[in-house]
Formats: structure tokens, C-alpha cells, sequence
């Protein structure tokens, strides 16, 4: 469940096996929407990155940014295994969030 006192690592994708971003936030309700409705990011609306295949919680913003960095350094082959491990046909998460 969505918790708006804690902050948000997550990876979006444009499809299975697609292009992936990594990203921050504290507000899943509304930053996803913005990365599909390409408002967020140049890199996700040009390269259609939208399906919201992974998250996780964190109590502070400094421990999602690092966790955010280290995914980010990570090999392609090392994210999708974290995104396979509980979703395993890419599903887009997001709307199953929704209340």
C-alpha cells in the first residue's frame, strides 16, 4: 500500500525488455501520471518509458536517493532480475495501487 509519509525508488519501462528509467519520489499518484502523459521527463516521453514495473518504500528521501544511485550503477541484467523477482511479465503496476 501507498504510505504519502515515505519515498518512493521505482523503475519504469517501455515495455518487456524495454527501456528502463529509474527514478525518485514522494508522490507515486502523481509522478506517474506525469511520465505517462509525457510530462515528466524528456528522456522517459521520447522513449515512451511509462509502465511502472518496480517500486519501493523508504522512511527518508536521503535513503531512497542512494538506493536510487546505487540501482542506477547497476548492470541492465542486475534490474531486471530485481524487476522479474515479484513481476515477471512487466506488468504496469500503477493501476493496481490506485484505491
Amino acid at each position: 500500500m501507498i504510505d504519502e509519509r515515505h519515498y518512493y525508488v521505482y523503475i519504469l519501462a517501455s515495455g518487456i525488455g524495454g527501456t528502463l528509467y529509474v527514478g525518485v519520489t514522494n508522490n507515486l499518484f502523481r509522478r506517474i501520471p506525469e511520465h505517462k502523459e509525457r510530462k515528466a521527463d524528456r528522456f522517459t516521453a521520447r522513449y515512451g518509458v511509462d509502465r511502472l514495473v518496480y517500486f519501493e518504500a523508504h522512511d527518508t528521501i536521503d535513503a531512497a536517493i542512494a538506493r536510487e544511485k546505487r540501482i542506477k550503477r547497476w548492470r541492465r541484467s542486475w534490474k531486471v532480475q530485481l524487476i522479474e523477482k515479484d513481476n515477471p511479465n512487466w506488468d504496469d503496476r500503477f493501476a493496481a495501487l490506485r484505491p
